[in-house]
């Protein structure tokens, strides 16, 4: 018997050791963040979808540089402090002929669930293997579970043979002098405010770089991408089954040079913060507020306050999180990317507050959500 009892006690220690090592109850943004398992989260550029209780957390499986060798991670949770490890959600191909096979590019997966297929919807930027950042393409898997296998369906650009609505008639001819103008010349800016590569790649498909997805209240989704070598912003209404993009898309912030877009909605206003194009290193974040998500959207200026806000406390923004049960509680997410070693990216996430119409973020050590039940009005 005694030694029944001493080996519960030393089972129970053990159990205890891996509980305080892996259990959280604050977020520490920016600190190396374990799962259940004790493994650092790797789920970079991550997308969030909540479902009866559970959130779940998709990003990309990072090693030491920005290639797939893995695919997009999905982790699971119930207080969003404490992660499981759930797998693979979208696998890279062994194939050396498939769109995503290891050494492509798959960056800022988003997932989404169809109401009317009962289909859970993937969209992510796809860069093929060994073209660098030129084929500038959106991704597209579905799975009948949150948690994947996805099945992979497609990639392509989007829009092709499509105006957005709100360019002119004037600015859809494409000509010779759009082909020789110099980049940041006076005359260049001028004509990319104008669609000047709108116009070029209208037969081809539109670029789509980093992206999110939003879902409004009456069903309608939104893929927000870069676009137009990353020059402006495109919001584009997909399908009813979330499957492709219809006819309707619109330009936004014309030569703003804006990327990492998340986008969230507060009352009747929509929300989105970006980022200016600073490769991995990090930048002052933008936002911008509309009453409709196909515009026009306002500028509001760097959400970030207080020190490091000039720098975006060394984070990019991927996605603004609703706090489930909890009113107009958000939470920025960021990653801060280590380019050196991709693997050892952090994770910024922070409480937004709103002020003025405006939402606003300041850095946090450590945090938890309590912060949105004492934080004022």
């Amino acid at each position: 018997m005694k030694y029944i009892i001493a080996f519960c006690f030393g089972l129970a220690i053990i159990l205890g050791f891996k509980m305080s090592k892996t259990g959280h109850d604050t977020f520490k943004p920016g600190a190396i963040w374990e799962d259940f398992d004790g493994n650092h989260i790797n789920a970079h550029g991550g997308g969030f979808y909540y479902e009866d209780g559970t959130y779940f957390w998709y990003g990309e499986h990072k090693d030491q540089n920005s290639l797939a060798q893995v695919g997009v991670r999905v982790y699971s949770s119930k207080d969003l402090y404490n992660w499981s490890n759930e797998g693979v959600a979208l696998s890279v191909s062994s194939n050396p002929d498939s769109e995503i096979t290891t050494g492509s590019v798959i960056e800022r997966p988003k997932v989404i669930f169809n109401k009317k297929t009962g289909k859970y919807v993937m969209w992510f930027h796809l860069e093929l293997k060994g073209q660098g950042y030129a084929a500038a393409r959106t991704g597209v898997a579905t799975s009948d579970s949150p948690l994947g296998p996805f099945e992979y369906i497609k990639s392509f650009r989007p829009n092709a043979n499509v105006w957005p609505k709100n360019i002119d008639d004037s600015e859809k001819v494409y000509n010779e002098e759009d082909k020789s103008l110099e980049w940041w010349t006076s005359e260049w800016k001028a004509s990319l405010v104008d669609g000047l590569y709108v116009r070029r790649d209208f037969e081809k498909g539109q670029m789509s770089r980093d992206m999110t997805l939003y879902v409004d209240d009456d069903g309608t989704a939104y893929h927000i991408h870069s676009s137009e070598e990353n020059q402006t912003l495109h919001i584009s209404v997909l399908t009813d089954d979330y499957l492709d993009f219809t006819d309707t898309y619109v330009r936004v912030q014309e030569g703003g040079q804006n990327e990492a877009p998340a986008i969230f909605k507060s009352g009747d206003t929509y929300y989105m913060i970006t980022s200016g194009l600073t490769g991995w290193s990090p930048n002052p974040a933008r936002s911008f507020k509309s009453k409709s998500m196909l515009g026009p959207w306002e500028k509001l200026g760097n959400p970030a306050k207080g020190k490091g806000a000039e720098l975006t406390f060394r984070s990019q923004s991927t996605f603004v999180l609703p706090v489930a049960g909890k009113d107009d509680a958000y939470i920025y997410m960021g990653d801060r990317w280590n380019p050196k070693n991709h693997i050892d990216g952090r994770y910024i996430w922070l409480p937004i507050s709103m002020s003025n119409g405006k939402p606003e973020f300041q850095w946090h050590d450590e945090w938890d959500l309590s912060f949105f039940e004492t934080a004022s009005p």
